[in-house]
């Protein structure tokens, strides 16, 4: 990500190619996709008041990650934006772990005291409970059983259909809102090169790659820091997979969340390999490809989860 604002940023004398045009689209549009990356999950936390579905694992490491990121963005003395942008992601991570913390301590002590209520509740009231259940069962052995199953069934036909009609006015096509905002966040980063460029600000790099970074001036401290960064973000997930598999549900997770970030590692891949596949090109981009396409293949898992966990919806409530 560092590399393409970079390369963004430099300036050249070169006219512009359709090359050059794809790559610093597909950079923009990178970018646009980490600033709004986050928004999903805290939006959806804020609307539901929990989090308890999204691992703080998954969070904590990929903060690792920001965070060596822009150490490391200050060792090498990248350009300002660069170092901007990294600081911006580890103040989204901070927000939105304190917004997951403060959720998750909020309602453990809701859920605390409802069990302390109920236990207390049950001891002094269940045997009163219990006589009167008794003698009602006197006159018609079953009777109460049987009106008690239609009452509970007639009240829980009635749960069912409430539930169904609510998820129906809340989720009305959500494939189509996710569409619209992925469509949003591309036509964001295509204005922004545009402006970028007309406004002299961005120019194409020239392949031979006089404009990048040279390896050689990069001080070795910086490069373990990018490769660490690579690591944490390759891994974050892995908890966040783990959990899912556990719960059997990716309740509590926006999958625009996972789809903007399966969009923005494809983006940014392609800008990559838009500007040049030349050998040393590549080499020096690797382990960002590389971590860019290992965390697509565990987006596409998430996703994957997201279809074998999603409530099926049945006709429970008629029968």
């Amino acid at each position: 990500m560092a590399f393409v604002l970079q390369n963004m940023l430099s300036v050249t004398e070169d006219k512009l190619t359709v090359q050059e045009a794809l790559s610093g689209v597909f950079g923009s549009v990178s970018l646009a996709t980490w600033i709004f990356l986050l928004i999903p999950q805290l939006y959806l936390n804020f609307k539901t008041g929990k989090a308890e579905g999204i691992s703080m694992g998954f969070l904590f490491i990929w903060l690792v990650g920001d965070a060596t990121n822009l150490a490391g963005a200050l060792w090498a003395d990248l350009v300002p934006t660069v170092i901007a942008l990294a600081f911006y992601f580890c103040l989204a991570d901070f927000v939105l772990i304190s917004q997951c913390l403060y959720y998750n301590h909020i309602n453990s002590k809701a859920r605390q005291a409802s069990v302390d209520t109920t236990s207390s509740t049950a001891t002094e009231d269940s045997p009163l409970l219990t006589r009167r259940r008794s003698s009602d069962t006197i006159g018609l052995p079953g009777s109460h059983r049987r009106a008690s199953s239609g009452v509970s069934g007639m009240s829980g036909r009635r749960d069912s259909l409430a539930k169904i009609l609510e998820q129906d006015e809340e989720e009305t096509n959500p494939w189509l809102y996710n569409a619209l905002s992925i469509l949003g966040v591309v036509v964001v980063g295509a204005a922004g090169w545009a402006i970028a460029w007309q406004s002299g600000v961005w120019m194409p790099t020239p392949e031979d790659g006089a404009g990048l970074v040279e390896p050689a001036k990069t001080a070795l401290g910086a490069k373990i820091l990018g490769y660490a960064s690579a690591v944490c973000y390759l891994g974050a997930r892995i908890p966040q997979i783990v959990k899912n598999y556990k719960d059997k549900s990716c309740e509590g997770l926006a999958l625009l969340f996972f789809l903007l970030s399966l969009m923005g590692n494809a983006t940014y891949g392609a800008s990559i390999l838009c500007h040049s596949v030349e050998r040393d090109y590549i080499n020096t981009n690797l382990p960002w490809l590389i971590g860019s396409l290992g965390t697509m293949v565990e987006d596409a898992i998430i996703f994957v989860q997201f279809r074998m966990y999603s409530p099926k919806k049945t006709t429970s409530a008629v029968e």
